[in-house]
């Protein structure tokens, strides 16, 4: 299987995120999902076959069961401009022409479970994202209702998670409000969903963005193992961490063998096999279909 860990477009201005590249096109852009992988703050010198793919697959499927208003115009490679359908081999199903956009710079975050940072916080302070929540709840647990915890955006590095009344200062009150009732609708439709598929969606991060309108979409990815914490409902059990359908082989695999300063090693065939699998289960359960299914 072969692995793309960067896209080379040289027409257009591009910008590479940890996973994406995105190319300017002026009123939209191009977005192309690699195969890229990060843990702890790092992009690893190992691809995961198919992951980009796997990540654009199951995006495109929540952004047409969710019937939110996207920034997903095609995903026809050929209708991107000679460019790109040049490479169409390489880029087709990783690949999304987009709306452009004022980018909201908020990691708009629902929580519906205990888990994660959100469960070392709570353990020390008794609060989540400085939301007081009642005592005596277990790690994994739900919470008496899903919580809105936006954090800002940081480029390099963790993002900072803030209260709603600071998201308020930095973006209008309308807004927040706008970004806080949207962001949980969605948490709340797309984990019926994944419940009925046996997956339990502990918790989500999404992004939005403006249009010159001054309609807000939803933008980037949605719901998939990189931006989401999903279980499996037949592992899962509170009072302890679920398996989750992301890169936690990745992460075991790196805390054993990598003291973090160094660079990081190369990802052994097993751990990027398991991974590929997880991730691919997750698009499978999900949405209902496999990879190739254009």
């Amino acid at each position: 299987m072969s692995i793309l860990l960067q896209s080379h477009i040289a027409e257009f201005p591009c910008r590479r995120g940890k996973v994406r590249d995105v190319y300017d096109l002026g009123d939209r852009l191009v977005i192309v999902a690699t195969d890229r992988i990060s843990a702890f703050d790092v992009v690893l010198p190992t691809g995961i076959p198919d992951k980009g793919r796997i990540l654009t697959a199951l995006a495109r499927f929540w952004f047409d069961f969710l019937n939110v208003p996207n920034h997903l115009l095609s995903m026809d490679v050929a209708a991107m401009g000679p460019p790109f359908a040049a490479q169409q081999e390489v880029l087709r199903g990783r690949t999304m022409l987009v709306r452009k956009t004022s980018v909201v710079p908020i990691e708009c975050v629902v929580r519906g479970y205990l888990a994660g940072s959100g469960w070392k916080e709570y353990q020390a302070t008794g609060t989540v994202c400085g939301i007081a929540l009642p005592p005596g709840l277990r790690q994994a647990e739900p919470l008496p209702e899903p919580i809105f915890t936006p954090a800002t955006k940081a480029e390099t590095g963790h993002d900072e998670n803030i209260s709603f009344e600071r998201m308020a200062a930095l973006v209008g009150a309308e807004l927040a409000n706008h970004l806080r009732e949207s962001s949980l609708a969605v948490y709340r439709r797309a984990s019926e969903h994944a419940r009925h598929q046996g997956i339990i969606l502990a918790d989500t991060k999404m992004e939005w963005g403006v249009l010159p309108g001054g309609e807000v979409i939803l933008i980037d990815e949605v719901l998939t193992p990189d931006s989401s914490r999903f279980w499996p409902v037949d592992g899962y059990q509170v009072g302890m961490s679920p398996p989750s359908f992301d890169k936690q082989f990745v992460r075991d695999w790196l805390e054993a063998n990598w003291d973090k300063v160094s660079s990081p090693p190369e990802l052994p065939a097993e751990v990027v096999a398991r991974t590929r699998a997880k991730y691919l289960e997750a698009l499978e359960r999900l949405s209902g279909q496999g990879l190739g299914t254009d």
